[in-house]
């Protein structure tokens, strides 16, 4: 994408529109920084590719109230730089009893892996979630319902 691509796609979002992005939109652009600080952080890194249990944090949004209050995946998981909670609506985070925390390709020192989270930019929407690596997860009605949630909710056409 240009120069002149990127001022376009911020200015579209900012000015209300939505990004959705799902799984590797967080592992592009690193040299963008007004990417990564919409999208809400940068991939690095994928400590686990198996069965994990997520938390949902949030049961209210169109993205996430379909689920209990943990969800099973085998999925790949990423952990992100540049990424904190606190500029963000988490909606989905690992259950890191569910995991091997030993591994020496962890690099979050907090234990903090949020998975699928909102955020505005301007008068625009941001959803993303880092699922969706394995075919089996994109043919999951769950997860189905989980990224057509996100979509809503962006686009405004959640109710």
């Amino acid at each position: 994408i240009g120069e002149e691509g990127k001022k376009n796609l911020m200015a579209f979002v900012r000015q209300g529109g939505a990004f959705i992005g799902s799984h590797c939109a967080s592992d592009t652009f690193y040299q963008w920084e007004d990417y990564g600080k919409m999208l809400g952080g940068y991939f690095n890194g994928h400590p686990w590719h198996e069965e994990v249990t997520l938390n949902i944090e949030n049961h209210d949004h169109p993205a996430t109230r379909h689920l209990e209050g943990t969800w099973q995946l085998k999925d790949e998981i990423y952990q992100f730089k540049n990424w904190d909670r606190k500029r963000l609506k988490v909606l989905v985070s690992v259950d890191t009893d569910s995991v091997d925390m030993t591994r020496k390709s962890i690099n979050r020192k907090d234990a903090d892996f949020g998975v699928t989270w909102t955020r505005k930019e301007g008068k625009g929407r941001v959803f993303y979630t880092a699922l969706g690596h394995r075919p089996e997860v994109w043919a999951s009605e769950s997860f189905q319902h989980h990224l057509l949630g996100g979509v809503f909710w962006a686009t405004r056409r959640a109710d």
